[in-house]
């Protein structure tokens, strides 16, 4: 039987290899590749193909949900594992919106990476104790309402950039953010961007990358 092909993507270089080492112990798993950021996660699955993702939530550049939304349209056999800080509703539901099969919390005393991997590879769902299944969570999720594009913009403009900065990061014109800045606001019924970047954080729709630790 072939080994588990694991990309790790996390912002903060101890906790990869923490991970790695605990991963590298077992003889079903095999860690093909590391990430930083979130658009280095999209680079690095498209080349290495991995069967799992273990992608961070918060972080740079992509968050880890508009990170896994964009790997699972490349390589839709993959499972994507997201580890979070966040346990509330808004942020499971936003993840397993965009395709993930797991999320787990990364503050929990103890969590089963290699027992979370093995049950996203053999096509299971794994979620932590005491979060909500989305199953279960009544309200649609406005992660839905947004186009993939709508999202990355969105999430540029929670970080406070310009429509100018956007169009040179996402290598479009700046009439066409100003477009897809007017849809999404539209979508979500927001009319003022200081509105528009609440309600996106409020809602789990973005995640700010976790500030710089000692650990860096």
């Amino acid at each position: 039987m072939s080994r588990i092909r694991v990309l790790l993507a996390d912002d903060h270089s101890l906790v990869r290899k923490g991970f790695r080492r605990m991963l590298e112990d077992d003889p079903d798993i095999e860690v093909v590749g590391e990430a930083a950021t979130g658009l280095q996660a999209v680079e690095e699955a498209e080349r290495l193909k991995p069967d799992v993702v273990v992608m961070d939530l918060a972080m740079p550049e992509l968050d880890g949900i508009q990170a896994a939304s964009q790997i699972l349209k490349k390589l839709p056999g993959a499972g994507v594992l997201m580890l979070s800080m966040y346990s509330e509703d808004t942020y499971v539901r936003n993840a397993f919106a965009a395709g993930v099969k797991g999320y787990l919390l990364k503050n929990a005393l103890e969590v089963d990476l290699p027992y979370a991997i093995k049950e996203i590879a053999a096509g299971r769902m794994v979620i932590a104790p005491g979060l909500t299944p989305p199953s279960q969570q009544e309200t649609p999720s406005d992660f839905e309402k947004l186009t993939q594009r709508e999202r990355e913009v969105l999430q540029h403009i929670v970080q406070g950039r310009s429509n100018k900065e956007i169009a040179a990061i996402l290598g479009l014109s700046v009439n066409t953010v100003a477009v897809h800045r007017a849809n999404l606001m539209q979508a979500l019924g927001i009319h003022r961007t200081a509105d528009l970047v609440v309600y996106a954080i409020k809602k789990g729709l973005v995640t700010l990358p976790e500030g710089p630790g000692p650990e860096k």
